[in-house]
């Protein structure tokens, strides 16, 4: 089976337990295999911790759940020293990011403090205890959620933490059509899970897992994929009208205080170039790149104040970019 096959199921595995989210199922698999991290944003209910967890099931690794509270400490993410009085030593003792996929759950309600001890093991794939530094796994995957209520008492994360995030993914509820499948679904896994506490249960077989080693080899076919000269100097022209938009029309001039920093454009490449090869093909073409601009884009983009008081959204911004940036 080829990297491509291997990974398409691991798609339709995930699909089929989680409906009527196919945007953050395939969110999720392009940031696996742009080798980033995910932010996660939606009401509760949507599948976001389920998705992560059946994706893990898929794969050869071992995954983590963190829920992120007012009192959560750097220590019960890095881990600690412990004191063993036999011999008068100190030993450390692995913490939850010492995982391959870990769930970052309501990542808003922590202190920056603990949000400051994710961004090291984040952008630099090592974790810093004393005066060693440990390294993380070559496979490592942090997806973290937010709710879009309920913000009293949470901690906003700062836009140095938020540009370490491959993407923002923000998603809805599910269509009328793909809610009744997910009843039919829920009642199907409520049987298998009463089967499975009766006494004549048959075991279940399990998916077959992808290694490791067919991720990275994606990985290497992807950075292969062809994009473009022209293509390329319309991605560039993308990210850099984030910053003056003023070349595209007057009354977007004053929208922008911020714009996407050169960490988005390697974002934007490396997810166009995975969003392509998910579609089987071995070029990009300004659909990958459209496709998912938003999602690469929305949180790096800070809208002047008088772009907010007219009502406009980082996505409506993105949009209005999309529509005036001329494609090749």
């Amino acid at each position: 089976m080829s990297n491509l096959e291997s990974i398409l199921s691991l798609k339709q595995h995930v699909q089929n337990h989680i409906i009527g989210q196919e945007t953050l199922v395939d969110r999720l698999l392009i940031a696996l295999l742009a080798d980033g991290h995910l932010l996660v944003e939606g009401a509760p209910g949507l599948a976001k911790t389920k998705a992560i967890k059946i994706l893990s099931d898929g794969i050869e690794s071992n995954f983590h759940r963190i829920q992120f509270t007012p009192d959560l400490l750097p220590a019960d993410l890095t881990g600690t020293e412990v004191y063993r009085p036999q011999d008068g030593s100190f030993i450390f003792q692995q913490g939850p990011l010492f995982h391959n996929l870990v769930l970052a759950d309501e990542i808003n309600r922590a202190p920056a403090k603990v949000q400051s001890a994710l961004l090291e093991a984040m952008a630099e794939r090592q974790i810093t205890v004393g005066k060693v530094t440990y390294p993380l796994p070559e496979l490592f995957m942090v997806m973290a959620t937010q709710n879009p209520i309920e913000q009293e008492g949470t901690y906003p994360l700062p836009e140095a933490q938020l540009d370490r995030f491959l993407m923002h993914v923000s998603i809805d509820y599910p269509q009328a059509s793909a809610e009744k499948q997910i009843l039919k679904l829920a009642r199907e896994e409520a049987r298998e899970e009463t089967k499975q506490q009766s006494a004549e249960a048959e075991p279940t077989a399990s998916p077959q897992k992808i290694s490791q080693q067919s991720i990275f080899d994606a990985r290497n076919e992807i950075l292969d994929i062809h994009m473009a000269d022209n293509l390329e100097e319309y991605l560039l022209q993308l990210v850099l009208a984030t910053r003056d938009p003023s070349g595209f029309g007057d009354d977007l001039a004053n929208w922008s205080l911020y714009g996407a920093s050169p960490r988005a454009t390697i974002a934007l490449d490396r997810c166009a170039r995975a969003h392509a090869w998910l579609d089987q093909r071995d070029f990009v073409s300004p659909d990958d790149i459209q496709a998912i601009a938003f999602d690469v884009l929305r949180h790096r983009v800070i809208l002047s104040y008088e772009a907010e008081a007219d009502g406009i959204t980082p996505d409506s911004f993105i949009h209005e970019l999309i529509a005036r940036v001329p494609v090749p």
